[in-house]
């Protein structure tokens, strides 16, 4: 067994081949085939999106098509579908030298991982077992963006450090273990999870983190030089993201109450935040000045603690009670938490994911499981409660408190699939056969893109990186 681990072991430490010339070529060309056979196979329009929508009305009795799903879904798409193409890429884009890397990868993690989303998702959720197709419509597209945020959350805590063909791997891995977890959450367990602070946030955090710590790099110090940012790389990462939280956290919600609940939640949630972000980022500093990476990123921490209960009965106060605490939490983790991960636990987390989605994600679980435990049919009503938790079917007997339990169950499942999953992934990318840069190569767009010639240097002495910086508050 011992000779067996050092030969792993010595496989593991070759020395790192850059040049993706040929397998990240067969890897897009292969998985893309693989894509265009699969859905010949097994996809089709629903009755919404099939030229059968006019017998479909008829026989529904609906007047007008207006009616059909894409008229209510397709807003709330737009804004998901730019959060996910823009918004996660851009918040990357505050290391000075890898802004090609952080939007480029960020699309190509996205453009494969919606696909491969739509067939697994559909395999559980929108099987049609008459014929066996899967049959897509809207509300598909937008899972499917929800399964690939999860991805591209991980993808924050290995950014720089890793190869595009790793990204592919790791969007494979994590988009089929984000469905099978999603089922057993939303189907199984019955959670009600609408803006995913377990299903995507939880998840999607601890995977990436799980990965970072098996793929440690003890002389990451070697591209410290370039792990940081300027003026105007953080400039970029503060564009779009918080500006599509309501729709992300409501867009699959309830039409009606629940989906109008879900955005003003999200939107006080995040409002509590700012404040609290920027009045802890001041009192942390010795002079009081505002750090930007708190700014960027510990401002949305309340709309992913939100999530859960998004489109629970949280009340207006409740949701400001949320943000609140978030922006404390979420701003000292960067301050404290994040140079502990990289110091005592060998997490190096590129992006600080474990503040903005791992521990606001477990609150918003905490938040979900609390909140539907407390349900009341004064508060909600008998009608309010069977559609709010979904109380229908086999579920008709259930009652809020066992719902509270159930909820706490699928933060538990999130947390298993995060963890687990992300320690096997780990192992997997660490073969040397991706193709990932070396420790003195890290966080450089150099090494995977054709970058202007005369791009200038950026002088040391102006790079700075608040994501991991040691501990600069400890003397105070």
């Amino acid at each position: 067994m011992g000779g067996c681990m050092d030969g792993i072991r010595n496989i593991c430490d070759r020395p790192k081949n850059t040049n993706i010339k040929w397998s990240l070529p067969a890897v897009c060309f292969v998985w893309q085939l693989s894509m265009i056979i699969l859905f010949g196979v097994f996809v089709r329009y629903n009755e919404e999106s099939d030229t059968h929508w006019v017998d479909y009305r008829k026989e529904k009795n609906i007047t007008s098509d207006i009616e059909n799903d894409y008229y209510f879904r397709y807003p709330s798409f737009q804004d998901v579908h730019v959060m996910i193409f823009v918004g996660f890429g851009f918040l990357m884009t505050f290391l000075k030298r890898y802004s090609f890397g952080a939007v480029g990868f960020n699309f190509l993690v996205a453009a494969f991982g919606i696909q491969w989303a739509l067939l697994m998702q559909g395999w559980f959720h929108s099987l049609d077992y008459t014929d066996g197709k899967i049959k897509i419509g809207i509300e598909n597209l937008i899972n499917a963006d929800f399964c690939v945020a999860g991805c591209l959350i991980a993808y924050g805590a290995v950014l720089g450090k890793v190869s595009p063909v790793q990204l592919l791997v790791m969007t494979l891995f994590g988009v089929t273990l984000f469905a099978v977890e999603e089922y057993i959450i939303l189907n199984v367990l019955h959670a009600k999870d609408a803006g995913g602070s377990m299903v995507i946030h939880t998840f999607g955090a601890y995977y990436g983190l799980s990965i970072s710590w098996v793929l440690y790099r003890p002389n990451l110090d070697r591209s410290k030089h370039l792990n940081g940012s300027v003026y105007q790389s953080d400039m970029f990462a503060q564009i779009l993201f918080a500006y599509y939280f309501l729709a992300f956290n409501s867009a699959i919600a309830d039409h009606g109450d629940g989906q109008h609940r879900a955005a003003i939640n999200t939107y006080l949630a995040l409002a509590s935040t700012v404040l609290t972000t920027v009045a802890m980022s001041s009192l942390f500093e010795k002079t009081g000045k505002l750090d930007m990476v708190h700014i960027q990123n510990s401002t949305l921490a309340g709309g992913v603690a939100v999530g859960t209960a998004a489109e629970f009965m949280l009340s207006p106060y409740g949701s400001l009670i949320v943000g609140f605490f978030c922006g404390i939490i979420s701003t000292l983790g960067y301050i404290y938490f994040s140079p502990f991960l990289e110091e005592k636990l060998k997490i190096q987390d590129t992006c600080g994911i474990h503040n903005l989605h791992a521990m606001p994600g477990v609150i918003g679980g905490i938040v979900g499981a609390i909140s539907a435990a407390a349900a009341t049919n004064t508060v909600y009503g008998d009608l309010g409660l069977e559609n709010t938790f979904d109380f229908t079917g086999p579920f008709a007997k259930r009652v809020p408190t066992i719902q509270g339990g159930y909820q706490a169950a699928g933060l538990c499942v999130a947390l298993c699939f995060g963890i687990g999953g992300g320690i096997f992934v780990g192992l997997v990318l660490k073969l040397p056969i991706w193709g990932d840069p070396a420790d003195e190569n890290c966080f450089d767009d150099e090494i995977y893109w054709e970058v202007p010639e005369d791009e200038e240097s950026v002088p040391p002495i102006l790079a700075y990186n608040n994501h991991m910086i040691p501990n600069k508050h400890a003397d105070m």
